[in-house]
């Protein structure tokens, strides 16, 4: 997604976020578990994941929200 992104834009930096903020979730993918990924023009792609855990749906998305934001910071330099 963040490599789609940064293709179809004019962006050098692009981030892309997917989860499960809840509620529910799986055995597999259980509520709070996030991915990310950052996609820089001349530079290789990045993702991880984090666990946030199950603190329910808007503190996933502040977090992820938080998290992606300090992704981007760090790709900056």
């Amino acid at each position: 997604m963040a490599e789609g992104a940064l293709k179809s834009s004019k962006a050098t930096l692009a981030v892309a976020v997917t989860g499960v903020a809840g509620p529910g979730g799986s055995e597999t993918k259980p509520e709070g578990l996030v991915w990310f990924a950052t996609a820089m023009k001349g530079a290789p792609t990045l993702a991880e994941v984090q666990e946030f855990g199950a603190i329910g749906r808007a503190s996933v998305r502040d977090a992820a929200t938080d998290h992606a934001i300090a992704l981007l910071v760090k790709r900056l330099g």
